[in-house]
């Protein structure tokens, strides 16, 4: 069948990359010049299958006067007459129950378990070099509060069958990854996940872009998208700046740009951008001082991936709409924050400074269905999540079209 995926983040290439192995022929269409430039493009980098926190926690209602009204806090929300916005974080608030985090823990699971088996099928077709790691992961917790509210959500995750992965000691965490030596003191305990992986998203995106067009997938980039028609119960052409295309069935998967064009069609998508921030530090001369496990600074907000000789650095949480500003005291923030963690590990020579626009649902779980028509399939909604979920909701909804021949 003939399918037209609308977006060439790290979401839109997994779908036609499942597509395309499931022998369908495959149009990609996107506004920017190349694959990935995107949300996808300097993001966490950390692949994390096993430890899925939603952000919608019931612990979120203690924390939620520091992290509103503290001028130091990773978590910015500008009010806005934005509907939205308003309708989003009540939904939020909403989600922030035992009940649903458990629910949405479970589905997340579920979905990251297909996720990092199709990533790692795809990096055998595909044999792309993405500075892939597979080093596991610590998640630092600043209090003994902290640390027991995490031992409660290993447990859970364990009862659901995630990978095996336990609370370690400040000096546990020191002897799995010595660069925290100097940090030691600032954390209460961890969470160790031996299983967790990471990678440049960046990377994957051009490199599978590559191996996509080898196989006959036609990109069309450059092309601005301005809506999709319907006719009936079916949508019958995307129309671009550069022309209408047609095609058997379509993906919308433009992160929070989904929303807009979806809207018309009387599809409201529960999606919001959650604004974050990242550094890529170059860490070669590091050696002791720089990780090479995964970190996690659940206090900070501020998550650390080793990516080859690079450290990429990201976090913060802002709900300010679509704002891309970059201004310097976030960069700083996270320059700080690395200092902090580890000490003398870069010299902070061009930091590349970037912004991200998350498109995040109130649970953390993705929409990957099909809604509005009977051939549109949507695809968002991953949040901080994008690179870990991405193959494992493209995995989904190509067996979902499969089954509509």
């Amino acid at each position: 069948m003939q399918v037209c995926i609308l977006g060439a983040g790290i979401v839109g290439l997994a779908a036609a990359y499942e597509l395309t192995m499931a022998g369908h022929d495959v149009t990609v269409v996107d506004k920017a010049s190349h694959a990935g430039s995107g949300t996808s493009m300097g993001n966490g980098a950390q692949l994390s299958y096993s430890y899925v926190q939603p952000l919608a926690d019931p612990a979120i209602w203690k924390q939620l006067p520091k992290l509103l009204f503290s001028s130091d806090s990773p978590l910015k929300f500008r009010l806005q007459a934005d509907p939205q916005q308003w309708t989003w974080g009540l939904a939020f608030l909403g989600a922030c129950n035992a009940d649903r985090s458990a629910a949405s823990t479970r589905s997340l699971l579920q979905l990251a378990a297909v996720s990092r088996q199709r990533f790692e099928a795809m990096q055998t077709q595909v044999g792309g070099d993405w500075d892939y790691s597979s080093t596991g992961k610590l998640v630092l917790y600043p209090s003994d509060a902290a640390v027991q509210a995490a031992h409660q959500q290993v447990d859970m995750q364990s009862r659901l069958g995630s990978a095996p992965q336990r609370i370690v000691s400040p000096d546990e965490a020191v002897a799995l990854e010595p660069a925290l030596a100097a940090y030691r003191s600032q954390f209460a305990g961890a969470v160790h996940t031996p299983s967790e992986c990471a990678a440049d998203c960046y990377q994957v995106c051009r490199q599978l872009e590559a191996w996509l067009r080898q196989k006959g997938v036609k990109f069309l980039m450059d092309t601005p998208i301005q809506r999709l028609r319907r006719e009936g119960d079916r949508i019958v052409a995307l129309e671009t700046a550069q022309g209408d295309i047609e095609a058997e069935h379509f993906m919308v998967a433009l992160g929070v740009d989904s929303v807009a064009l979806c809207k018309p069609l009387g599809v409201d998508l529960p999606v919001y951008p959650l604004k974050g921030y990242s550094i890529t530090l170059d860490v070669a001369a590091a050696g002791y001082k720089a990780p090479t496990v995964s970190i996690t600074d659940s206090a900070r907000k501020v998550v650390f991936a080793r990516i080859g000789q690079r450290l990429r650095v990201a976090g913060m949480v802002e709900l300010v709409g679509h704002d891309l500003r970059i201004p310097q005291d976030k960069i700083q923030s996270l320059c700080d924050s690395t200092e902090a963690v580890f000490p003398g590990c870069s010299a902070y020579v061009n930091v590349q400074p970037w912004a991200g626009l998350r498109p995040a649902t109130p649970t953390a779980v993705p929409i990957a269905r099909s809604a509005g028509a009977r051939n549109l399939w949507i695809n968002t909604g991953h949040g901080a999540l994008g690179f870990t979920l991405a193959f494992g909701t493209a995995a989904q909804l190509a067996y979902d079209i499969g089954q509509t021949a």
